[in-house]
């Protein structure tokens, strides 16, 4: 099949551009006019439209018909009496939210018209918020087991109060504790959190003695901000939306080549996607996105490039090859400030990574790759963006790695309009809180990073035992092989799920605990990819009994307090001040003892239309747009961050960009990898590629340090052996721009919208085993099968399905349409395979075949 077609047949140079409607308001989410952005008539008004948007609008503006007067306008019951600035909880766009109530209840929400990034603009979950809030399946107050298995759907759980609750899940880690097993205690937070509610955990940890507070990372984007923090000093996403404060010049807007790779934005980031096609207008930058199948983001760009799944690495180094051969590279910028160029040159040629070579491994033409490097070497500046089709890969550190030595020998680090703008590594890390004046328990090594090590360490006690688990998540879905994961939660001893609703993973639970939705609570939620946060005040009263998970934690705190028969009570009291159980006292101890966060104070946020960028040193600084930008800005805010980066541009031990370095190599040595990048891919690739091998023992993880990982030899030759049985490659991703994990699966829109799990596959490859469209499916690889309903589109390749993620067994607002109850797409997946170094799971490919329905 072709694997690089142009989206945009009428005028490839320009492609269509999304109207307000149909790329926010959702009307991409299914696959009807994926080619030019055309809208199914059923859904034109998926939003209200806000109110500047109303005034300006005319027929050119969207692909619908005239438009009508709003009616609520001078109503006296549908004027607001009250507004409130909150945010979206649903993605990294992170848009400001001008809720409107009457008589204390919302009945409106709209998007910030100041800021010049949101432009007033909504995606179809911005009102969703109010179903989480409004939402008669909301859990309201702390619940108990009283019987049945875990994990039955019908198990029996009694209400009890907090402090009850709180002393229950107290007495099982004291005992723990006492027993000399705190380690055996983990906790996995997630991305929907109340920020710092990780650095509260993590202090609650290390009073307790435990290694194991984990994050969302392994299953978001992790090794992402690895591979940038060892090449570049940070882990985070590298270039800003909209202007930059310290120059006021624009930065990703002034981009003249766009690289998505692994992403679909206009599903994932519809806000910030939108921005990026306004500016793109303005300056004719060339938009490429790279994806096994076509999307929403692709009708938009001026080529589509479709290469297997799990194959960008060769990909890159294809383009290194072509770039560093022909020295089309930025010969000033590498001399001056890049570290190991020699290196990568010499290995490139000894691999032979040629764009031949790289054809042969991603069915895409070498012609192709040729021209991409080309094109991202000499029109600058030139931005790449990455995500979770990146980061669900079996290379992911080193996918990473590749790709930010691609921006790093052409210049393209360090200036507007350029960068890694690898998405989900958004904020600095853990904020800070005020250092401990007790003395602590001396904790050994951690789990191996990435959550699905949990099952692993409780059915087997390898490399220990692990036997009480706190979630914020929900692991029976985000988990790969689900199947093992269940096992593993019916054996738990003790485990404790906090939540807004029943999902599949409470009924494993021992103790459930209800939180907040962003609407009932003040502070900073989510985040903008770019290092962006704002303030957002509570909209509404809490739902019940549900509390925002930072105090659950303090909470928890106080409750060991009162239970601790060995520590005295102000060993946990001191640590966890009840001042902090308002979340303005609790930021403003974040602000003071984080490094390049002083000037991130409530009250600037507060008087902000724009969210405000770390780092940000002082209140006075602007916030960094671009980092490691030769500018005083940037290295006033390097400063801020620790004082051994006086005079640093670059925040690595050197000073440079690090490609290669002797302490580097060394560094990665012991865990199989190196500095320099050697290709290898997930053994149910097609093609029997060269892959990994684990060994059976433990190491210190090189770059998560606190945790061991299995050493692992690369290169090992694949067979292929699986696609006798299996001749498909599988992978799943975001249903459509309805959804954003599994939370919007209990809203009536997101389930109304999109509560089919369509999975998508060529009309070929349908032909061939005697599916037509709309028939149910089985998808099935050697872990198990899941069921599904045939959406034939040419837009994929002719050997891969696409199969939607997040749907679970428990979901049952979809009750309500009929919709069937799906057991999760990752009990496909073989958790065996993952990134021994960042912990990531493999979800972007697995072997698989497909059948009809019986």
């Amino acid at each position: 099949m072709s694997t690089s077609n142009a989206s945009a047949p009428d005028n490839p140079s320009h492609p269509a551009q999304p109207s307000r409607r149909s790329l926010l308001g959702g009307a991409l989410w299914g696959g009807a006019g994926l080619a030019t952005g055309a809208l199914p008539a059923s859904l034109p008004t998926l939003l209200p439209r806000p109110a500047h948007a109303a005034a300006s609008f005319t027929p050119e503006d969207d692909a619908g018909g005239p438009t009508s007067p709003d009616f609520s306008r001078g109503s006296a019951a549908l004027t607001p009496d009250k507004t409130v600035t909150s945010a979206c909880q649903f993605c990294n766009c992170d848009c400001s939210l001008t809720v409107q109530l009457k008589a204390g209840r919302v009945i409106g929400v709209t998007g910030q018209q100041a800021d010049p990034v949101q432009d007033g603009n909504l995606c179809v979950k911005g009102p969703m918020m109010t179903e989480l809030l409004y939402n008669p399946l909301r859990l309201t107050t702390p619940l108990r087991r009283v019987s049945g298995a875990k994990g039955d759907p019908d198990s029996r759980f009694e209400p009890i109060s907090w402090d009850e609750a709180l002393e229950t899940i107290a007495d099982r880690l004291l005992r723990l504790r006492d027993q000399g097993e705190a380690r055996a205690i983990a906790n996995r937070t997630t991305g929907r959190l109340p920020r710092g509610t990780g650095s509260l955990v993590h202090r609650l940890f290390t009073l307790l003695g435990s290694p194991n507070d984990t994050d969302v990372g392994p299953v978001c984007n992790d090794a992402g901000g690895n591979a940038l923090a060892a090449t570049f000093g940070l882990g985070n996403f590298t270039n800003g939306y909209g202007v930059d404060g310290a120059t006021g010049k624009e930065d990703l807007g002034a981009a003249r080549y766009l690289l998505l790779l692994g992403t679909n934005q206009a599903e994932t980031h519809p806000v910030t996607y939108a921005y990026l096609l306004r500016e793109r207008r303005r300056t004719g930058a060339r938009l490429v996105v790279v994806d096994p199948r076509q999307t929403p983001t692709s009708a938009f760009a001026d080529e589509w490039v479709a290469p297997k799944p799990h194959t960008d690495f060769a990909l890159i180094l294809g383009m290194l090859y072509e770039i560093i051969t022909r020295n089309l590279h930025d010969k000033a910028f590498v001399a001056r400030w890049v570290l190991g160029f020699d290196e990568l040159r010499e290995h490139l040629i000894a691999k032979k990574y040629t764009p031949e070579w790289a054809a042969k491994v991603t069915g895409v033409p070498a012609a192709t790759i040729s021209r991409l490097a080309v094109e991202y070497a000499t029109r600058k500046p030139a931005a790449i963006f990455c995500n979770a089709g990146i980061s669900h890969q079996l290379g992911a550190f080193d996918t990473y790695r590749a790709i930010a030595m691609l921006a790093a020998v052409t210049g393209n680090i360090g200036v507007p309009g350029a960068g890694c703008n690898f998405m989900h590594n958004t904020w600095p890390g853990g904020l800070e809180l005020p250092p401990l004046t007790v003395e602590v328990p001396k904790v050994g090594p951690a789990l191996p990073v990435g959550p699905d090590t949990f099952a692993e360490a409780i059915l087997t006690g390898r490399p220990y035992r692990l036997r009480a688990l706190i979630t914020e998540g929900n692991p029976l879905l985000s988990s790969a092989n689900t199947a093992k994961v269940r096992r593993a939660f019916a054996e738990l001893d003790f485990y404790v799920y906090t939540g807004l609703f029943m999902e599949e993973a409470a009924y494993y639970a021992d103790v459930i605990l209800p939180v907040c939705s962003g609407l009932e609570f003040e502070g900073v939620y989510m985040r903008r990819d770019d290092r962006a946060i704002r303030w957002q005040d509570a909209a509404a009263p809490r739902v019940g009994q549900s509390r925002p998970d930072t105090e659950v934690w303090i909470g928890l705190a106080h409750a060991l307090a009162r239970r601790d028969r060995v520590k005295p009570a102000s060993y946990w009291r001191d640590a966890f001040p009840e001042a902090w159980l308002d979340y303005k006292n609790l930021w403003a101890t974040f602000v003071a003892h984080t490094p390049g966060a002083a000037g991130m104070t409530r009250e600037r946020m507060r008087e902000r239309a724009e969210p405000l960028r770390w780092p940000c040193p002082s209140t006075s600084h602007p916030g960094v747009s671009t980092l490691y930008l030769d500018h005083p800005s940037w290295y006033q805010a390097a400063v801020a961050l620790d004082p051994a980066n006086a005079n640093k541009r670059f925040l690595t031990p050197s000073g440079k960009v690090e490609i290669f370095t002797p302490a580097l190599q060394a560094r990665l040595a012991p865990s199989g990898h190196g500095a320099l990048p050697v290709f290898f891919t997930h053994p149910e690739v097609t093609g029997a590629n060269p892959t990994i091998a684990y060994e059976d023992t433990f190491v210190t993880n090189p770059i998560n340090p606190q945790a061991l990982t299995h050493p692992v030899r690369i290169g090992v030759p694949g067979n292929g052996e699986v696609h006798e049985r299996f001749p498909l490659m599988g992978m799943t991703g975001r249903p459509s721009v309805a959804h954003f994990a599994s939370i919007t699966h209990w809203t009536f829109t997101g389930k109304r919208l999109n509560g089919i799990r369509l999975a998508q596959i060529h009309p070929d490859t349908a032909r061939r085993y005697g599916i037509a469209n709309g028939d149910a499916i089985m998808v099935e690889s050697p872990r198990g099968a899941v069921r599904a309903t045939a959406l034939l589109e040419r837009g994929i390749r002719i050997d891969t399905i696409f199969l939607p993620n997040t749907f679970g067994p428990a979901q049952k607002v979809g009750d309500v349409f009929d919709d069937p109850r799906y057991e999760a797409a990752n009990t496909l997946v073989d958790d065996r395979f993952y990134d021994n170094l960042s912990g990531q799971q493999a979800y972007k490919c697995f072997a698989c075949r497909i059948r009809k329905a019986t």
